[in-house]
């Protein structure tokens, strides 16, 4: 419980990491609040990384994990919205859906790649020199991959929605217009509730699910990871293309319909008789949910925005989500399972929060469309 509250802390720095760096996006562009945060994101991995062991330090160790995990919670406050606007804005007509779905591809990717670390380093890293220093290795390897990053959005052209509107000239402005547009806000809290605790339940919480609650080997666990990962990536662009097909509300509405119906059956089946072949059929089925309703909830949240504070609003209404709900949800998750000693309890968070979007979707009101919203504004 310890370690994934530590684990969920980061998360409460990303509302204000939405409001500080999401607001220096619609001030001075796309391109340039990209480059900061993944400047930030790069400070505190590598904090983290190189923080001597609490036999070395003692509770200083804790203290400078849990800095680099705020530094990063603060990064990724507006790095998911960042990234989400500028697709949005650089889509071209009809293809909105399948543009901004890479922006959770990019993640997936990130998933498979952490699994397969995962697996190699169950194979020649033992136990004991995995909880002494095996744990750095991946931190040090997403690391390496930061130049190439930062290479790539330098080379960003800046959006021409940004170039043609007037941008907001303060975090005071930003706030004026985001308190102006609170139940936009609110709405698109509730429709982000759904993928963030997907996305943490079938990911973040895998490992700690399948060995402490269901004894299962730690060769599986990562080969679900994985399986999980690839899921995602394949039901993303689908999610997408559909939505740019049908719309977003219908296939964001049956998803959560079936989530509500169907989580917990398929969760109790899991516990009766717990494998690796049950796992792995139960958590494809939440990815397959996952992909879809992530797919076509990034538009559709990207087009209820207010134009002047479009990455602010994104970005605080889905890292709010993340915070109170998903990076929460292993701790809850395993709160669940102890308190009532019912091992299929996940399930049930897993429900309420698809509950949850699914009133979001019912409450949503009917904005300005999604051409009208995304079409670069006339220069002032």
């Amino acid at each position: 419980m310890v370690a994934l509250v530590t684990f969920g802390v980061g998360y409460l720095m990303r509302p204000l990491g939405a409001i500080v760096l999401g607001a220096y996006m619609d001030r001075k562009g796309r391109r340039k609040g990209l480059i900061l945060t993944l400047a930030l994101m790069a400070a505190g991995t590598l904090s983290i990384a190189v923080t001597p062991s609490y036999a070395t330090i003692g509770m200083a160790a804790h203290l400078i994990v849990t800095a680099g995990r705020l530094v990063q919670g603060l990064s990724a406050g507006a790095e998911f919205g960042g990234v989400a606007i500028y697709l949005s804005e650089i889509a071209t007509p009809g293809n909105r859906g399948f543009y901004c779905s890479w922006q959770g591809v990019s993640q997936q990717v990130a998933v498979v790649f952490a699994a397969l670390f995962g697996v190699a380093l169950t194979w020649f890293v033992s136990p004991q020199q995995m909880a002494s220093w095996g744990w750095r290795i991946p931190l040090f390897a997403g690391l390496l991959a930061l130049p190439l990053i930062l290479w790539l959005r330098h080379s960003l052209q800046e959006t021409e929605a940004f170039r043609h509107s007037r941008p907001v000239q303060s975090i005071g402005e930003v706030l004026q217009v985001l308190a102006a547009n609170w139940k936009v806000v609110a709405n698109g809290i509730g429709l982000a509730a759904m993928t963030t605790c997907t996305f943490y339940l079938i990911t973040a919480y895998t490992p700690t699910f399948a060995r402490q609650t269901l004894n299962l080997p730690a060769n599986a666990v990562f080969l679900v990871t994985m399986l999980v990962g690839i899921s995602n990536l394949i039901w993303l662009p689908i999610g997408g293309i559909l939505s740019d097909r049908i719309g977003a509300r219908p296939i964001m509405r049956a998803v959560t319909i079936s989530t509500v119906v169907i989580a917990y059956p398929a969760m109790l089946w899991l516990v009766a008789e717990p494998s690796a072949g049950r796992l792995i059929s139960v958590f494809l089925l939440y990815s397959a949910w996952f992909g879809l309703y992530y797919g076509a909830m990034t538009p559709l949240l990207a087009e209820v925005m207010p134009r002047e504070v479009r990455t602010t609003g994104y970005s605080f209404a889905f890292v709010t989500a993340t915070a109170v709900l998903g990076g929460f949800t292993p701790a809850i998750s395993t709160f669940l399972i102890q308190i009532s000693g019912n091992r299929a309890a996940p399930a049930l968070w897993l429900m309420l929060a698809a509950s949850l979007s699914l009133c979001a979707l019912w409450l949503l009101p009917s904005l300005i469309s999604a051409d009208a919203r995304l079409r670069p504004a006339p220069a002032e």
